[in-house]
């Protein structure tokens, strides 16, 4: 009777241990959930992954679900305004522009060179 109950025991304390480990996996998860983190979902994926890695990358995810805070703009960086762009479009498509006239006239001299040799020649 007495092994029965330490298998029952036995059991239990497994099944106890491996909820844990998927609870304590879960933690950044919930995290970012709780903090409405734009990344929740890969954060969730890479806790399962770190689950299999043997959990070397738990600690950064943690970090992760940590960083972000409600509100703020998260890992965006400033580029060059709208108005900078457009001036930089309009710019390069004159260029383009006047480096196309450029080669055009340089083809049509050229081949009117070749009509005068072909002619003299």
């Amino acid at each position: 009777m007495l092994e029965y109950a330490a298998l029952i025991l036995l059991i239990v304390m497994v099944t106890f241990l491996v909820y844990l480990i998927i609870y304590i996996h879960d933690i950044p998860y919930e995290i970012a959930k709780k903090r409405d983190h734009p990344h929740q979902e890969a954060i969730h994926a890479a806790g399962w992954v770190s689950l299999f890695l043997l959990h070397t990358i738990w600690p950064l995810l943690w970090i992760w679900a940590y960083l972000y805070r409600p509100g703020e703009k998260f890992m965006q960086f400033e580029v060059a305004g709208a108005a900078q762009k457009d001036e930089k479009i309009a710019l390069l498509d004159k260029q383009i522009r006047v480096l196309t006239e450029k080669l055009n006239e340089l083809k049509l001299e050229r081949d009117s060179d070749l009509t005068k040799e072909n002619g003299n020649g």
